[in-house]
């Protein structure tokens, strides 16, 4: 796959960045979105496929991009088709740096060291190629404003963008209210983005754990599984975390320490 385009992760984390603070909105679900983010793009290059609420690998070949090239050899170690809201519900420690670490590279952000209190180190990202994050806002601005179904690209970064909860972010107060709603409907125009997106929220709501194997005899009640786990990261260090079911958003904002 060509590195002319931008992918999606990369353009879900310029909308999440905030021109002011530098610091990226709905962080711990951004987290989730960037992973959900991933297996759109590489929907979108072939390489897997949804097969009922699981992603199935249908191309190992790789697309020369070595961050989604490493989600694919993951999924392809599986052996079978893993259902989405447990692949974006695994761990991810330090997804959303590489991809920031990432956009410095290409000259699309720029690292501004400080320190929280006088004493803890940080680091903010402000955008230096501001065309591309207006570009892509304008996407989201006109599939919403026309009511023209959208390109699957845009479709699911709409998709995405609602699950993290970056709809108050990018359409704040009252007068967005309704560039919201419309937003959040975007999520029916890509199958794979839908899929994707709905498993986003239903890590952040927990609502399911694998299913429990039955107990065999003499073996304690409930042994094998508990309960979902909930989201719980330090701030210095971004990941994810797993659950299920089709309702939620996201959290809110936080300033990156360390490397944020």
């Amino acid at each position: 796959m060509g590195r002319s385009r931008r992918t999606i992760p990369e353009e879900l984390l310029l909308l999440a960045l905030d021109p002011t603070t530098g610091t990226t909105a709905q962080p711990q679900s951004l987290d989730l979105g960037l992973a959900g983010a991933q297996l759109v793009e590489l929907a979108l290059a072939g390489r897997i496929a949804p097969d009922g609420d699981r992603i199935a690998v249908v191309m190992p070949r790789p697309t020369g991009d070595p961050t989604l090239d490493s989600a694919l050899e993951l999924l392809r170690r599986r052996g079978s088709p893993v259902r989405a809201v447990h692949w974006i519900g695994g761990p991810r420690l330090g997804l959303r740096q590489t991809y920031l670490s990432h956009l410095e590279r290409c000259g699309m952000v720029h690292a501004v060291e400080g320190q929280m209190c006088g004493v803890l180190p940080t680091t903010r990202y402000q955008a230096t190629e501001t065309a591309i994050s207006r570009e892509i806002r304008a996407r989201l601005d006109n599939a919403i404003r026309t009511g023209v179904p959208p390109d699957p690209r845009t479709a699911a970064l709409a998709a995405l963008a609602h699950a993290v909860g970056l709809g108050k972010h990018l359409y704040p107060g009252n007068e967005g209210r309704s560039s919201r709603s419309r937003l959040r409907d975007l999520i029916r125009h890509d199958p794979m983005g839908g899929l994707v997106a709905h498993a986003v929220m239903d890590v952040q709501n927990g609502v399911a754990a694998p299913p429990r194997r039955p107990s065999a005899p003499g073996s304690a009640a409930g042994a094998g599984h508990g309960p979902a786990r909930q989201p719980a990261r330090a701030a210095a260090e971004p990941s994810g975390v797993p659950g299920q079911s089709r309702h939620g958003h996201g959290h809110g904002s936080m300033a990156r320490v360390g490397a944020r």
